[in-house]
């Protein structure tokens, strides 16, 4: 494949997810207020809003790429994509919970797979934060650590790290013995895949960690994006993440940018 087919590639996953995200909005738009005690609409919104996003990404992705796979949370899972050369991964709407209780912290997440390994196009679109992060993107230089507040690590709000007081124990010793005496380490919790790992993108945060497992399609895309803006990235194990294995299962990730990488890899007990 050419770089201007990768490039073509990228360009239609951020394109596609551009349009879903505006098709969540219109479709939150269109239910209106919602009580907080009124669950069946909720659900009805939830499960509208992931049809609807789903049904526009097949449609499009079929249409300009017939030869290629698609694996979606929403779609049904065909055992042809084990053994096809290209794979799109797609989640038309992480972070539903959150997308159902009005928040900003929803994503549309498209990314393509090589049976090679290499992810060429990822998109992560935050619709309601009218944000976009692409592979397409110029790769940022990260500064040292943050002069304005302490080191951020982003976590689930439901799904806390087993061990996450002890890694900011030991993360805030290792910053002091490298010089950094009195910078403090703290967690910030946030909703969808793709909302964590933008935190990191947009300069907000230093470091995601997640140790429960999530699917292919929570993280394909925002491990395509990161790893193309220079953030280290690995399984909570410290081992390389593999995609479109069968189940489609991710222990976890960690992701760091690199002023802190070796840090994390310590406190963590990574190799």
């Amino acid at each position: 494949m050419s770089a201007v087919d990768d490039r073509a590639d990228a360009e239609l996953s951020r394109d596609v997810a551009r349009e879903a995200g505006a098709l969540l909005l219109d479709v939150r738009r269109s239910f209106g207020d919602l009580e907080h005690t009124d669950r069946d609409r909720a659900k009805s919104l939830r499960d509208t809003a992931d049809r609807e996003a789903h049904l526009l990404i097949l449609r499009r992705l079929t249409d300009e790429r017939p030869d290629d796979v698609v694996l979606s949370e929403e779609g049904v899972d065909d055992v042809v994509r084990l053994s096809a050369r290209r794979v799109w991964i797609v989640d038309p709407l992480d972070g539903t919970w959150e997308y159902g209780q009005g928040r900003d912290d929803f994503a549309v997440h498209i990314a393509l797979w090589h049976d090679d390994g290499r992810l060429t196009a990822g998109t992560v679109d935050l619709p309601a934060s009218g944000r976009t992060y692409s592979v397409l993107d110029e790769v940022p230089s990260y500064p040292g650590l943050p002069l304005d507040r302490g080191v951020r690590i982003v976590v689930s709000r439901s799904r806390r790290p087993a061990d996450l007081d002890e890694v900011i124990a030991h993360l805030t010793s290792l910053i002091a013995e490298e010089g950094h005496v009195g910078v403090t380490v703290e967690a910030i919790a946030v909703g969808s895949v793709g909302a964590k790992a933008a935190e990191i993108f947009a300069g907000r945060a230093e470091i995601y960690l997640h140790d429960t497992g999530f699917r292919d399609w929570d993280l394909a895309a925002p491990l395509a994006v990161a790893e193309h803006r220079g953030l280290w990235c690995s399984s909570p194990d410290g081992s390389p993440l593999r995609l479109n294995l069968r189940p489609p299962v991710q222990p976890g990730v960690v992701m760091t940018v690199p002023a802190l990488t070796n840090a994390v890899r310590t406190a963590l007990h990574l190799p």
